[in-house]
């Protein structure tokens, strides 16, 4: 009998809608990435990297990515880095060469400018239509359906329509209110990254061409009304839902590793009407990043799963292991947090850094909290790039934080 005192037991319905199942259901390992433009792809290339090295990329069962962190992984999948560790050279060769050179190119002016062309004046997605066509042709030429079975990559949008996460995988692709759809074998992944990283107000959503029919086992109740939503239905970047791309993820997976290459809120002085409407906005954000930071690191230290986090604003030195050479939390916050979430060119510097870095706190993350993965011997640490010292990063990477009207090419 319950007493006065006593809360009452959760219902089914909360239990399976807000903590995961006990731990023997939840199998395998995730690496999720995060979005924040090329700044973020490089910072989760480094890390990559690094656990390529260790043998913990091939063994994961599933990589969810957003945004940036999208174009990385569709780089994984066409490695097929699930088969086992790349070598050194492949690694260089087929991931991060490309990738490279990928990020030295701006891809986000030409595709913006394609909007105000007069033919394309009625064509909402001819930004994001851009951006596809772009990554098909330098980034990767997999049809979704191309994906290899393991690991399972999912890539994530956001549903405009229901405001829910919505994801691709080589099997459907949907959302659980508008329901899912298996991908069509001429399906482009470049299509599924683009929509995952067509950040606003950039770039226009990208229109999801599927008729009401299509979908199912979605929750919205049939009818004109949901009929309605699925016809405008438009995908935009996954990181307006959840930046870290954790919602494929948490709830059915035994460990996580989550790398953080996204947007730092920094205080700033009162600047007017106009600076206030856009900081409202960036609170909010904030506030839900932060939401999700602390419920994954909480659970962490719980015991509700396991796993660990990195961030582009952390270093070395919070992980209390001996990991050099590395760069100090004040010129992590200060410089490296800094660096432009952008798709405009970046120099061979800004890569340098964001990968060193990357590959640095993947290496302290796993030795301070998951030490059981890592090999026996472990492999030598030897940082992607020449180490570029704190002084010298600092006077290279002076203007880095700037974002221009065309960018930079």
């Amino acid at each position: 009998m319950q007493t006065a005192n006593e809360s009452p037991p959760p219902t089914e319905h909360a239990v399976q809608q807000y903590v995961p199942p006990p731990e023997p259901a939840r199998k395998g390992m995730a690496l999720c990435l995060s979005g924040g433009g090329y700044r973020a792809m490089l910072f989760h290339l480094g890390a990559a990297r690094r656990l390529n090295e260790l043998g913990i990329l091939s063994g994961l069962r599933t990589v969810s990515s957003v945004s940036g962190g999208s174009l990385l992984s569709a780089k994984l999948a066409s490695a097929s880095v699930g088969r086992g560790p790349l070598r050194v050279l492949d690694w260089t060769e087929r991931v991060e060469g490309p990738l490279e050179r990928f990020a030295a190119t701006n891809i986000r002016t030409a595709a913006i400018l394609q909007r105000f062309l007069p033919w394309n004046w009625f064509h909402v997605s001819t930004g994001v239509e851009a951006l596809a066509r772009r990554y098909g042709s330098d980034l990767t030429r997999l049809a979704l359906t191309d994906l290899p079975e393991r690991p399972n990559f999912v890539f994530c949008a956001t549903d405009m329509a229901f405001g829910v996460n919505w994801t691709f995988d080589r099997h459907r692709m949907g959302d659980y209110q508008a329901g899912y759809v298996t991908p069509p074998s001429s399906f482009p992944l470049a299509r599924a990254v683009a929509a995952s990283s067509c950040f606003p107000p950039v770039f226009n959503p990208l229109p999801i061409d599927f008729a009401p029919s299509d979908l199912i086992g979605g929750k919205a109740p049939r009818g004109p009304e949901r009929d309605a939503l699925i016809k405008g239905l438009r995908l935009t970047d996954g990181g307006n839902y959840d930046n870290l791309g954790l919602e494929p993820v948490w709830k059915s997976h035994q460990t996580v590793l989550c790398s953080d290459g996204g947007l730092i809120f920094d205080s700033e002085a009162d600047h007017g009407l106009f600076w206030r409407l856009k900081r409202y906005l960036a609170i909010v954000d904030n506030q839900s990043l932060a939401l999700r930071k602390r419920w994954l690191i909480g659970g962490f230290i719980s015991g509700l799963f396991e796993g660990t986090y990195w961030g582009v604003g952390s270093a070395v030195e919070s992980y209390e292991v001996d990991v050099s050479p590395a760069y100090s939390k004040e010129f992590a916050k200060r410089v490296i947090a800094h660096i432009r979430t952008d798709f405009d060119a970046f120099s061979g510097t800004e890569a340098a850094v964001l990968e060193n870095h990357g590959y640095a706190l993947a290496e302290a993350a796993i030795r301070r909290h998951l030490p059981q993965l890592l090999p026996n011997p472990v492999p030598p640490f030897v940082l992607p790039h020449e180490w570029i010292p704190e002084p010298e990063a600092g006077r290279l990477l002076a203007g880095s934080d700037k974002s221009t009207l065309l960018g930079r090419f």
